[in-house]
């Protein structure tokens, strides 16, 4: 490994792209240190949480029973977040060496992963793993190498699709307000996903971290309930001085267990929506809170109006109003007045979502406000050091003109190309 991983970098030594052209992040490639003898790897408590996953069962807890690990110094804890398919059942009668928590209802993928990581016994590392993988036999001992040498605090894995065809993530990225990105998703195998390196935050289908670290920093936090968690995580181990490393010598595949599509599309919207904006509003210093605050609410304004379906606002504009009857004007605003407090219209229920979510926000400003007082009083790293992490920090989401143009207004308005630079992820090698 090492010989190719030199011959990978000096390679980029010789051929990386100049700073200010888009290309492969080069300059944020680690070198990891040689293998960990079996008597100094940690002890390893593994968290999974479950929700009606009972189908997944069998490959994920199959192929950990494989690891090449020291039996001794690793345990399996599994969340049942209220499953309703037998999935409790299954793991008692089948997978009875994996120490099992059961949950009334389902308490989210924050705070499921937060019990599992209290319940766990004394580990030195902890590690979350979605249901729906299987590892390598080596998956383990490669993730928790570099934590054991003492090169970052946290690590994650390379995760390829189950049939092994196409990478799910090389590690994580994220545009300026917040939205995160698996890098090389969908992509095919290449050899510039081979090169450990710094990565903004560790996927939470598949990472470790230092146990006590995790603890200090107060672990995912439970209100995101769910979707980019690992995004706030990541984002805030590098504020509070840690390091997080994409380790790509570990390797697990993913099934895509799809969780997320038995639920209403609006609850599930409103929380992907909320969460990147409380992130930045918890992450970014106040400096540069100030300048992305405004792009970030007025781009997801734009979103929400995107969704809301509403294509007819003729009635509302006083350009389009029939002029009033001579003598009855009174009556005329009179009646204008009483519909518009009692006249509905039709909006799409995950336009409404996103309403929600920004209101989440600034309805709950002093909340958040306290909350983001609690990550910055922490700082140990300016955001200057963190921003080449972000890697496409210009990602526009969406396609709709007024949008793009809208994103391309706030960034030269704001100075967003200067603050950032510019994006740094290659052109996507795709099947």
């Amino acid at each position: 490994m090492s010989g190719f991983l030199d011959r990978l970098l000096g390679r980029a030594k010789t051929a990386a792209p100049a700073a200010s052209s888009p290309g492969f992040p080069y300059e944020l490639a680690v070198r990891p240190g040689g293998p960990v003898p079996v008597e100094r790897l940690p002890r390893v408590s593994i968290v999974i949480l479950n929700l009606n996953g009972k189908h997944h069962l069998k490959g994920c807890f199959d192929s950990l029973s494989a690891l090449d690990y020291p039996r001794e110094k690793l345990e399996v804890v599994l969340v049942d977040n209220g499953s309703s398919d037998g999935s409790v059942e299954e793991m008692r009668a089948r997978h009875g060496w994996v120490r099992l928590f059961v949950n009334e209802r389902n308490v989210g993928f924050a705070a499921g992963c937060n019990q599992g990581a209290r319940e766990a016994r004394e580990p030195q590392v902890l590690v979350f793993l979605n249901n729906d993988m299987r590892v390598a036999v080596d998956w383990l001992r490669e993730l928790v190498a570099p934590i054991v040498r003492g090169e970052c605090s946290a690590t994650t894995s390379k995760m390829y699709s189950w049939d092994g065809k196409v990478l799910n993530s090389a590690g994580g990225a994220m545009n300026f307000h917040g939205l995160g990105i698996q890098v090389g998703i969908d992509e095919l195998p290449s050899a510039h996903f081979d090169i450990p390196r710094k990565t903004l935050f560790p996927c939470g289908g598949a990472m470790a971290m230092d146990a006590r670290v995790y603890f200090e920093v107060g672990g995912f936090d439970d209100e995101f309930f769910a979707y980019y968690e690992d995004v706030d995580l990541g984002w805030r181990l590098w504020v509070e001085g840690h390091e997080c490393h994409y380790v790509p010598s570990s390797q697990c595949w993913h099934h895509h267990s799809a969780t997320s599509r038995r639920l209403p599309l609006e609850m599930v919207r409103l929380i992907q929506v909320r969460n990147p904006l409380l992130a930045c509003f918890k992450n970014y210093d106040e400096d540069n809170l100030r300048r992305v605050l405004a792009p970030m609410l007025a781009l997801a304004v734009r979103r929400t109006w995107m969704m809301m379906g509403v294509h007819e606002d003729k009635s509302f504009r006083i350009e389009h109003a029939e002029d009033p009857a001579r003598g009855g004007v009174l009556k005329l605003l009179e009646k204008a007045r009483q519909a518009a407090f009692e006249e509905k219209i039709e909006v799409r229920r995950v336009g409404m979502a996103d309403l929600l979510a920004i209101n989440d926000l600034l309805g709950n400003w002093p909340h958040w406000s306290a909350r983001r007082s609690t990550v910055q009083a922490r700082r140990r790293r300016p955001d200057a050091e963190i921003f080449a992490l972000f890697l496409k920090p210009h990602w526009c989401i969406e396609g709709e003109k007024g949008y793009m143009e809208l994103q391309q207004g706030l960034s030269g308005l704001y100075g967003l190309e200067q603050l950032f630079g510019a994006d740094r992820l290659p052109e996507a090698n795709k099947p």
